[in-house]
């Protein structure tokens, strides 16, 4: 097994080339809506302190991996946690382990390319927010400014210093520390935090908005009346029908008669998409293992020079 790549965090990274990411996990979302994916619910060992989770998938054509990653308490940041972990791609014709990559940025930028997909496909224009300062928000924020480098983007943010690091990358980067306020301005908002309870309020939402909503792993990111209101769009089924932590917080206990569309087939054209200029439109993200494909396929054949999708 000597001729495993392995890459660290900084070479993972440096070989998350977005644009063929957007491309790669457009792909792969449109694979899971299509049932062609194979995916299982993540499942986790618990510990006092975290817990270590296990995410497998395989997507024709992109490849198969799977991602072990520890969640755990993060002693200087009280109240938030910390994610570590490998992601292992495999051949998916003879089995033999190819690489072995850091997952924190794949997870973050995999994680916001599908968020942008949602974006792009359910938003209407105008200003751009991203709540939040962490590593989600800036893996965000980054694509964004590869992406679309000529939008606006506000980041919201408690903390005023961490709200400017994190918006420094896109070129049209501006923060705030008044998180209601620039919600209410918004048209797009990206959710990206750690939260335990809502962080964005119905009340802030003005008609016609979308929300990516992609942090809440410990706790609803979204009050229950966003969630009531809006037409709901989800990685995957489970999303709404599995308890977390592979379910969303967001989505438990849904009346039966509500629609949940998966945003694979809105971009594959199979299902619609925003139905009224007045619609509040939310991506309810909880993290799917064929992202991880996707990003590992992508970094993957970027270092090693195959032909990539």
């Amino acid at each position: 097994m000597s001729d495993i790549l392995v890459l660290d965090r900084a070479a993972t990274l440096a070989a998350l080339d977005p644009n063929r990411l957007m491309t790669a996990v457009c792909e792969a979302l449109v694979a899971v809506a299509q049932d062609r994916a194979s995916a299982p619910a993540r499942t986790a060992a618990f510990t006092p302190d975290g817990l270590l989770g296990a995410m497998p998938g395989y997507v024709p054509g992109l490849g198969l991996a799977a991602k072990l990653v520890s969640v755990f308490r993060d002693p200087e940041h009280p109240g938030r946690s910390s994610h570590q972990g490998v992601v292992v791609l495999f051949d998916p014709e003879d089995g033999r382990p190819l690489a072995v990559l850091d997952a924190e940025p794949i997870t973050a930028w995999r994680t916001a390319a599908s968020a942008t997909h949602s974006a792009l496909a359910l938003a209407g224009p105008g200003p751009v927010v991203v709540v939040g300062t962490g590593a989600q928000a800036r893996a965000q924020v980054s694509l964004l400014a590869v992406l679309r480098p000529d939008v606006p983007v506000t980041v919201a943010g408690r903390d005023p210093e961490a709200a400017r690091a994190t918006a420094a990358p896109h070129p049209e980067g501006r923060a705030t520390p008044d998180i209601e306020d620039a919600v209410r301005q918004a048209a797009t908002v990206y959710c990206c935090t750690g939260a335990t309870r809502p962080v964005v309020r119905r009340a802030w939402l003005a008609p016609g908005t979308h929300v990516s909503s992609v942090g809440g792993s410990h706790g609803p990111e979204l009050d229950a009346e966003t969630v009531r209101d809006a037409d709901l769009f989800t990685e995957w089924a489970g999303a709404a029908t599995t308890p977390p932590p592979s379910g969303a917080h967001e989505l438990q206990d849904l009346p039966a008669e509500r629609r949940v569309t998966l945003l694979g087939s809105v971009l594959s054209g199979e299902a619609p998409g925003r139905r009224s200029p007045e619609a509040l439109t939310v991506f309810k993200s909880t993290g799917h293992a064929v992202l991880d494909v996707a990003a590992a396929h992508v970094v993957h054949t970027t270092v090693t020079g195959r032909a990539g999708r």
